[in-house]
């Protein structure tokens, strides 16, 4: 019988899973949430949330893949230039104190600018600045890297910003890059798999049952406003994380 400690975890998972992947997250940022909020020892959060990570994305890049919101040579060139950096930001452990408090408050405007955006009508896409592309990559990556996530958090609204891609075609792009991003980090800090926790296998039937629901939303249920809004109090609930971690 799993203890009842385990199976709360599991549930809070679950549920962080179904909202972010609705907009092509994978929810690394809600599982190391959850994990602190629950007294996991630190060293075991980020390759267990990186983890999570790897599988929930993967599966959720091929729903998103499957449903054409996908953006190809935008992926290509993201990927560039985040796949070294992905893998040298997973050796770096800075102190919390530097970095969070200003990605979180950068994350809190870029939650409220979405909610914003979703009273508003969707700008054509624009044409991708392939070495901006490659730029955005690496500085995403290693970000990524640093903070044991996939970096979704930070290439949602760059790319949407920029008019690279529509809300919803966002989606599957982020995923992919997710996924490419959670392995770099994890081989840049390989040495830290041996902290996986014993519960790994619950955790992972948890966070792919979440996805399973939460991608049957973002490619069949949720509008481009839908997805705004969603990708708007993901981005609150991941920069009030960074802010009071």
């Amino acid at each position: 019988m799993f203890e009842a400690h385990t199976l709360l975890v599991a549930g809070f998972l679950f549920l962080g899973a179904i909202l972010y992947t609705s907009v092509g997250h994978a929810g690394a940022s809600a599982y190391i949430a959850v994990m602190t909020l629950f007294d996991l020892p630190p060293v075991v959060i980020k390759p267990t949330a990186l983890t999570l990570n790897i599988f929930v994305s993967s599966y959720a890049s091929l729903r998103y893949i499957r449903g054409q919101l996908f953006h190809k040579v935008l992926f290509l060139y993201l990927i560039i230039g985040s796949i070294p950096a992905a893998f040298i930001g997973g050796r770096i452990n800075l102190p919390s104190n530097i970095y969070k408090p200003v990605i979180g408050v950068l994350l809190l405007l870029s939650g409220v600018r979405f909610l914003i955006q979703a009273m508003q009508n969707e700008k054509p896409a624009t044409e991708v600045n392939k070495s901006l592309a490659i730029f955005i990559g690496a500085c995403v990556g290693l970000l990524s890297g640093i903070t044991g996530t996939g970096g979704g958090i930070f290439l949602s609204p760059l790319i949407i910003w920029l008019g690279w891609v529509g809300v919803r075609q966002a989606s599957g792009t982020v995923a992919a890059f997710i996924f490419v991003n959670s392995v770099a980090g994890l081989l840049g800090n390989f040495q830290s798999t041996s902290s996986l926790p014993s519960e790994l296998p619950i955790f992972l039937v948890a966070v792919l049952l979440g996805a399973f629901i939460g991608t049957r939303f973002g490619i069949k249920r949720f509008s481009s406003t839908g997805v705004k809004r969603a990708l708007g109090f993901v981005l609150l609930i991941a920069g009030a994380k960074f802010l009071l971690a």
